[in-house]
Formats: structure tokens, C-alpha cells, sequence
């Protein structure tokens, strides 16, 4: 295992609404009040086509990482689809939880249980790596990280808050950033269904598609990306 790196700043107070973190920053709940675990599964699982499309090293990457709740998710469909080699997962967060409110908020998903005790000794480190998993958080805001991450995803999450209390987590610059960073035949997946995201993710290059939502929200996006605009 590689050494430990020093833990990230924690700087997002929240308030707790039943068992749901609010975050005070922006009003806004960390997950969907209805079933958070199931919108996850039918947002960025089901919305970048996954597992159908696990391959060695498969690469996620989201804006946004939260309570974790979306890499859990993740990383059991991972396991139970049997793939055999290691899952990568870069994540962009401009104000991480504290390691006791994720473990906390987790607690709502009591079939995450195993996977949540499993990584709960890691929460608040910038990397770190299990046999099937290399997990790496870029802390700060995403605008400035991520034109200069070196990396390309397969999959993205777009999972920040809603456009209209954190919009500058969706601007146009950010949306090419996330298509510059997406290898040829990625995909991109979001809750939200906003005009402006949907175009924001047209103009920068990406085929966009307006898909069934979770729950009460009729809607949600799904981007592909086919033109050979790949990184190296």
C-alpha cells in the first residue's frame, strides 16, 4: 500500500436534516432525500452504461465527491460485476467532509455497510489504494484543478450541487475541461437536466442526451463523447 499521504482541509459545515447532511455553503442536500443509493444507481451507474463497460483500469471521475456515497456505489457494483483488476477514481472537491460526518451520512445505506466500515480509515487522505481500487482527491476549486490534471476518464460524475446554488460548478469552461479530460468513447452523467449545463456540454463538444430522471425529477443528462479530441 503507498504511504499515506497528509489529510485534506476540512472546510464544509453542514447541517443535518434527519439522517440527510445539508451543506450551509450552498442549502442544498448532499444526496436526494427520496433514496439517495438508488438515485446514484440510476444517475451515474445506469447513466454511463456501467457495468456493461468495466475494462482494466476503467477510469471514473466526478466533480463532487461529498459524503463518498457515489464511489461506494461504485466500487460494490465493481466488485459484484467480478472484474478482476484495479478500478481507478479521481475526484474534484472544492470543500471536503469531515471523515465523521461521510461515515455518519453513510450510515442511511445499511447495505453499503461492509464497504463503508472498509474504507472509513481512509476518509480525509488525498490518495490511497486497496488491491482493486486507487482512489485520488484533488481538493480545490475544480475551475483551476482540473485544466491541469494529467489525466482522462472513461465515465464522469457530474455530481455538484443543483446549477442554480452552485452554478459555478457547471460554467462552460468547466464543462470543456471535463470533455478535454474524457477519452474517445467516455461518457458524462448528471442529474441535472439545466438548459445551460445540456449546452454547456454541447458547445464543448460532447453528444448530449436528455434521459429519464430518479424520482420526482422527470429528467437527467447523459453526454458522450465521440469526436477524437482525446488528451494524450
Amino acid at each position: 500500500m503507498a504511504d499515506q499521504p497528509t489529510p485534506s482541509q476540512h472546510i464544509s459545515d453542514i447541517t443535518w436534516r434527519d439522517e440527510v447532511p445539508v451543506s450551509d455553503r450552498f442549502d442544498d442536500p448532499y444526496y436526494s432525500l427520496e433514496n439517495g443509493l438508488a438515485e446514484t444507481r440510476h444517475v451515474f451507474l445506469q447513466g454511463n452504461d456501467l457495468p456493461t463497460r468495466y475494462s482494466d483500469g476503467f477510469h471514473v471521475a466526478e466533480l463532487g465527491f461529498g459524503t463518498g456515497l457515489n464511489l461506494l456505489a461504485l466500487l460494490q457494483d465493481w466488485r459484484a460485476s467480478g472484474a478482476k483488476s484495479v478500478l481507478r477514481f479521481t475526484t474534484f472537491e472544492a470543500y471536503p467532509l469531515p471523515p465523521a460526518d461521510m461515515v455518519q451520512a453513510q450510515t442511511a445505506f445499511p447495505e453499503l455497510g461492509d464497504l463503508s466500515q472498509e474504507l472509513a480509515p481512509y476518509w480525509g487522505q488525498d490518495e490511497f489504494q486497496l488491491s482493486d481500487l486507487h482512489f485520488t482527491m484533488i481538493t480545490g476549486d475544480a475551475r483551476q484543478t482540473l485544466p491541469d490534471w494529467q489525466g482522462a476518464a472513461d465515465a464522469w460524475f457530474l455530481d455538484g450541487f443543483s446549477p442554480a446554488k452552485n452554478p459555478e460548478l457547471w460554467q462552460d469552461d468547466l464543462m470543456q475541461a471535463v470533455y478535454d479530460h474524457t477519452k474517445d468513447g467516455g461518457s458524462a452523467a448528471t442529474y441535472t437536466a439545466a438548459g445551460f449545463v445540456r449546452r454547456g456540454l454541447e458547445t464543448a463538444g460532447f453528444n448530449v442526451t436528455r434521459i429519464a430522471g430518479y424520482g420526482r425529477k422527470r429528467h437527467m443528462t447523459r453526454a458522450e463523447k465521440t469526436k477524437d479530441k482525446d488528451i494524450e
